[in-house]
């Protein structure tokens, strides 16, 4: 019914009801419009990113950051379809280096790498990687026998995060600014030396003077020690062939173990496919990469302290060498001990460590 009003008409209001019902088909629509533009995941058919942050003491210009971190980084975002993306913190800016693995376990950062020895007594089975007396030929060696020796071994320790991969540096020398040509010429000298490597150096009747690589350069330079025990690379990466004048080949002594560990929590949270898509990736960047990065480092560095600086590089005789290995023996068997104490198989687990040893030196002279 209408109702005249002056010359026009006048409609009659609508009910409650009606203004109720018109009041909430608006606001699904909205809703519904917005959840269309704005959703992400499976829902929506728009796959969900998942970004992880990765810790590291290396400086940014390191190869494990730019041979190995980055390149892998853009592999598995490759891998994954862009669903999951990786930061690095390179330098110690996310994590100290001996508080990542703890750091990767409580989710400060989800990926980490550093060395197991960097928390010594964390890891106690595989310590048996850096025991002296085992001879790795190169990093190559080092690295296929510690990750195929975890995998056998598969430690309790090592259970409390997902672990990718490993590498190592492989075998060290000593750096000397006096011959050291047989053990009666180590007697009483002082090198520089940390962790396990100082028990190895004083087993050997040396002098292990314990400071950070950092400065050993200045110790040397100075005469505050007269050696130092490592990797060939810091020869030119810590330019240590500046102030050191000998390289003595001493394989047997010494060995740093990495890992690259994702917080387990967060592993198990990713879908099946991403896991093996990741699985895939670690694998081809172990086998291409990280087995081999030091030997690249140490085959440069050795080439520029022999050619460039001089240095004179001394081989033991076997007979020597065999005299170095005795004197170290001790430390294995102190190993042993240990892990029977903890009820662990000690002489298997260095069993294992040496068949291994003794087949990549073969396969990877």
């Amino acid at each position: 019914m209408k109702e005249r009003l002056g010359s026009g008409f006048q409609r009659r209001a609508p009910s409650g009801k009606k203004v109720l019902t018109l009041l909430l088909i608006v606001a699904l629509s909205l809703a519904l419009a917005g959840c269309s533009n704005s959703a992400s995941g499976p829902e929506s058919g728009t796959p969900e990113t998942i970004e992880l942050r990765l810790a590291h003491f290396f400086p940014g210009t390191h190869p494990a950051e730019t041979d190995l971190v980055q390149p892998w980084i853009k592999a598995i975002e490759e891998a994954t379809g862009g669903r999951v993306l990786i930061t690095s913190y390179p330098s110690q800016t996310l994590l100290q280096a001996d508080a990542t693995y703890d750091g990767v376990v409580t989710g400060v950062a989800d990926i980490g790498l550093s060395c197991f020895s960097y928390t010594r007594g964390r890891f106690p089975v595989l310590e048996a990687f850096e025991l002296p007396g085992i001879k790795y030929a190169n990093s190559k060696v080092a690295g296929k026998v510690a990750w195929e020796g975890i995998k056998k071994l598969n430690p309790q320790e090592v259970q409390d995060t997902k672990l990718m991969m490993v590498l190592t540096t492989g075998p060290g020398d000593l750096y000397t600014k006096v011959p050291v040509r047989n053990i009666e010429d180590l007697k009483g000298l002082e090198i520089r030396a940390t962790g396990l490597s100082a028990k190895t150096l004083e087993a050997l009747g040396a002098t292990p003077v314990a400071m950070p690589q950092s400065e050993a350069y200045e110790a040397l330079s100075k005469g505050v020690v007269q050696g130092n025990l490592g990797p060939v690379e810091v020869l030119k990466g810590w330019r240590q062939a500046e102030v050191t004048d000998y390289l003595t080949r001493t394989p047997f002594l010494y060995n740093t173990l990495f890992f690259v560990t994702m917080n387990l929590d967060k592993w198990n949270s990713l879908s099946p496919d991403i896991q093996q898509a990741i699985e895939e990736v670690n694998e081809t960047y172990f086998e291409k990469v990280a087995v081999g990065l030091w030997d690249k480092q140490n085959e440069a560095a050795l080439e520029w302290a022999v050619d460039e600086m001089g240095m004179e590089t001394i081989t033991l005789p076997q007979a020597e060498v065999d005299r170095w290995i005795n004197l170290v023996k001790p430390i294995q068997d102190d190993f042993i001990a240990k892990m029977n104490q903890s009820g662990l198989p000690g002489q298997e687990i260095l069993d294992t460590v040496k068949e291994l040893a003794d087949q990549y030196n073969q396969e990877y002279k």
